[in-house]
């Protein structure tokens, strides 16, 4: 990570696009942060609220290109970085659960005033909106999920465990050049455009940085969540108006690296799995992007975000 920029434990020294808020606040036993940005409609408004959950590999920067065509739609914008993640805390102790973070994320809503909102979940992000949404239905007036995980249960399946510790050893070894590999054969199906490098450098010099081996063990105990709080056998009982946007050629599944040749030839399926959930979720509406991979609002924003605001609107 010779040629990365090193950033602070809660990412000082990356440039965010819009100004961020803190949200100071008392959780298990501690004083914790979590940074967030709150864009106003950048014309008129419609009196409601969006707000965006990030992925594991992402931060709440990487919804800029969406952040500004929902404000320009007349939304009021949240966008925060979950505990643990990018600008927020990175505690030594914290028992991650995905109810513990849509707790997290309603308590900054509450203290901004919030009641209702459409939440968008991208990746892990995806997993927390539907928990929320679950959680909080009154309080969700449209529940969005762009290419999340969570949509099949890896160790149901036959992935492998592995330990806090074991996630520990691997997220110390993190680099630029294993990201940026890992992103253009998952995310954007091998191809590659100058403007991820910056999400590249974001995620590397977070690790490189002063915080090193607090961002790798949250990341660790986050992993774990992922792996063993499965949101997949509550989809039916989601009552809330619900929107899938799938790129189909996605490959994303946790744990796919050590699971066994049968075992990844048939997980991480998208085209399979956006179909097969649509039809879990009471109501749902699919829409699918031929041909994209993870992250359709970073590889093709104009197409993706003129498709999202639509979908608000139904």
């Amino acid at each position: 990570m010779a040629d990365t920029a090193a950033y602070g434990p809660q990412l000082e020294g990356f440039s965010y696009p819009h100004p961020l808020h803190t949200f100071k606040f008392q959780s298990q036993g501690q004083a914790l942060e979590m940074g967030y940005m709150d864009v106003a409609p950048s014309g008129v408004g419609n009196g409601r609220v969006a707000v965006l959950l990030h992925g594991k590999n992402f931060c709440a920067a990487t919804w800029e290109d969406s952040i500004k065509a929902l404000s320009a739609a007349g939304y009021r914008v949240i966008a925060p970085d979950q505990i643990g993640f990018c600008t927020s805390s990175k505690p030594a102790n914290y028992q991650y659960s995905f109810q513990q973070l849509s707790l997290n994320t309603h308590a900054l809503l509450e203290s901004l005033g919030i009641d209702k909102a459409a939440i968008i979940g991208h990746s892990t992000g995806g997993m927390l909106a539907t928990r929320y949404a679950l959680q909080y239905p009154q309080q969700t007036d449209k529940l969005v999920l762009v290419n999340p995980i969570g949509l099949e249960d890896w160790k149901a399946l036959g992935v492998p465990y592995r330990s806090v510790d074991q996630w520990y050893e691997r997220e110390l070894k993190l680099s630029a050049e294993g990201i940026r590999k890992y992103e253009q054969s998952t995310y954007y199906v091998g191809r590659w455009k100058p403007e991820f490098d910056k999400w590249v450098d974001m995620l590397a010099g977070l690790n490189k940085g002063a915080g090193h081996q607090a961002v790798a063990w949250n990341s660790a105990l986050i992993y774990d969540m992922i792996f063993t709080q499965p949101v997949f056998y509550e989809f039916p009982q989601l009552k809330v108006p619900t929107l899938l946007m799938i790129g189909d050629a996605d490959t994303t599944a946790i744990g796919s690296d050590i699971a066994s040749p049968e075992v990844k030839a048939k997980i991480g399926n998208y085209k399979v799995l956006g179909k097969q959930v649509a039809g879990m979720i009471p109501g749902a509406q699919l829409m699918e992007f031929p041909g994209m991979g993870h992250a359709p609002q970073m590889e093709e924003p104009e197409v993706f975000n003129k498709a999202l605001v639509a979908g608000l609107v139904k």
